[in-house]
């Protein structure tokens, strides 16, 4: 191979990799933001709970992020003549591959928010991040461009409009803790579960065929 043959080959891996690590970058900035917006509500319901709730959003986090920079380790299929050290490795990573960390660290951030008195755009903001987190995290996972999301592009407008849609209802002022408290109350969740039930089939990765 020629000198700008070989120039031009470490230059395309570099771009390659570069490409790889945006997305695994992204989702780790975003669940690390997310925990952070989570924990700085104006107070706190119950402290014990709430410390609970941090140390387990930002396990599940940082277990992701681990199992995401990890994801290009190979694992041999036979590991029947490996040594001891080597078979705990391999247990540790397949553990680290099987278990839904980043679904695991969404519930408890959400925890998180819940323990905290925010109010409804502080949520909503929240929510917004985290599907942007989601969205990073499958990219990263699938090695793909974010252009494979411009096909679903009106799917995530529509999610973003009920998600506001709930932080404006909540916002709206209430006659005390009556029946209109409530009902904006219910507009507000069914707003963001709506939106989270159109944004999700779209970050879940596809099942693998039987």
């Amino acid at each position: 191979m020629t000198a700008p043959d070989d120039l031009a080959g470490r230059g395309a891996r570099a771009r390659t990799a570069l490409a790889a690590a945006g997305p695994r970058l992204a989702a780790a900035l975003l669940g690390a933001g997310c925990v952070i917006w989570a924990d700085t509500g104006s107070g706190v319901t119950h402290k014990g709970d709430a410390d609970l709730a941090l140390f387990l959003a930002i396990f599940g986090v940082a277990a992701g992020v681990i199992r995401l920079a990890l994801a290009g380790v190979p694992v041999p299929e036979d590991t029947f003549l490996l040594p001891a050290p080597l078979h705990v490795w391999l247990v540790f990573l397949q553990t680290l591959r099987r278990v839904p960390w980043e679904e695991g660290g969404l519930l408890a951030i959400v925890w998180l928010e819940v323990l905290h008195r925010s109010p409804p755009w502080h949520t909503a903001l929240l929510g917004a991040a985290l599907i942007a987190y989601l969205l990073a995290v499958h990219l990263a996972e699938t090695d793909a461009s974010p252009a494979v999301l411009r096909p679903q592009v009106q799917v995530l407008a529509v999610g973003a409009g009920l998600l506001a849609l709930g932080a404006g209802a909540g916002m709206l002022p209430a006659a005390g803790a009556g029946a209109g408290s409530a009902v904006l109350r219910l507009v507000a969740a069914g707003a963001l579960i709506a939106a989270g039930a159109l944004v999700l089939p779209y970050v879940a990765p596809p099942s693998a065929p039987g």
